[in-house]
């Protein structure tokens, strides 16, 4: 009876070794690949220790040494592998992004092009109408414009800014065309700044050929690249409204808009105000100063057109 049942455990054993062997073989590759490893990895670790056994604490101590110099050594391939492996990653990242700065530069160069020449070929009643319907494009026109003065050799707002600081402080400026209203935060003067919206809380918006100022009441008034319309006239009509007898009329202009100065100058003469002074040294820029002579209230309707040309900026 107890050889017939160990003879029985014995084909039970075989049975269930049968199994365990037929389980083995329908493992996936990959387990299979991984027990194998794991199993050269036990059997390394065992000629290891039965290496140590075999030697001294002092070569033991060296062999320790040099595995973990070795293992230095691979930590630091792999941590210039990956430095080169993120460097490989930010240049794609800077290449991705300078090409989306690129697009983006020159959309916004195209749009400030558009408006530019919305703004020389239509009347300032127009332009402002179109700049309240649409705020975004007098934000982006003046963001162009910003990028168009990093370029220049010299600003001529800021020209204007060292003249207008030596006058005397209880003078009161106008700004004509205003945009931030640099000018007013740069001088200790009362500056009313104007344009056709207001971009900070310095700024009063309205049309430039009608502004909310009254009659002979400034010392000043000023327009830095801002005798922009079909309707210049207009402008300089104003001007001489608003200033006081012997009050300036201070422009400063693209060169290139003039097709003839002292035509232009002469037209003014009409308009109740003489020329005082001149720089036409500078490359890009006019500057002039105007004396009002003459109150032109009574005789505006006979005045003769101003025009000058549009400045249109090249692509880039």
């Amino acid at each position: 009876m107890n050889m017939n049942l160990g003879h029985r455990s014995k084909n039970v054993a075989r049975v269930d070794g049968a199994k365990e062997r037929i389980k083995k073989l329908r493992k996936p590759a990959k387990n299979l690949d991984l027990e194998r490893k794991n199993m050269k990895i036990q059997k390394l670790e065992k000629v290891n220790k039965k290496k140590v056994k075999h030697v001294s604490t002092e070569e033991a101590q060296t062999k320790s040494d040099n595995i973990l110099k070795l293992n230095e050594r691979k930590i630091n391939l792999i941590r210039v592998a990956k430095m080169l492996d993120d460097k490989s990653q930010l240049k794609q990242k800077v290449a991705q992004l300078t090409l989306r700065d690129k697009m983006l530069t020159q959309l916004r160069a195209s749009r400030f092009r558009f408006i530019n020449e919305i703004l020389y070929s239509n009347e300032s009643s127009q332009s402002k109408q179109y700049f309240n319907k649409d705020p975004d494009a007098f934000m982006a026109y003046h963001e162009g414009y910003k990028q168009q003065t990093e370029q220049w050799t010299v600003n001529p707002l800021d020209v204007v800014i060292s003249s207008i600081n030596k006058l005397p402080t209880d003078s009161v400026i106008a700004d004509f065309g205003c945009g931030e209203a640099r000018l007013a935060a740069s001088v200790p003067h009362t500056v009313h700044s104007f344009d056709f919206l207001a971009l900070n809380d310095r700024v009063k918006a309205c049309d430039m050929a009608h502004t909310p100022l009254l009659m002979n009441s400034v010392h000043m008034v000023v327009f830095c690249l801002s005798l922009m319309g079909s309707n210049l006239k207009d402008y300089i009509i104003e001007a001489n409204r608003v200033l006081k007898n012997n009050g300036i009329l201070k422009i400063a202009e693209v060169e290139s808009r003039f097709q003839d100065v002292k035509e232009f100058i002469r037209l003014l003469r009409s308009y109740g105000f003489r020329n005082t002074w001149k720089d036409l040294s500078h490359n890009l820029f006019y500057f002039m100063d105007f004396k009002k002579e003459e109150d032109i209230s009574m005789k505006r309707k006979n005045l003769p057109s101003i025009t000058l040309k549009s400045c249109l900026y090249k692509k880039r």
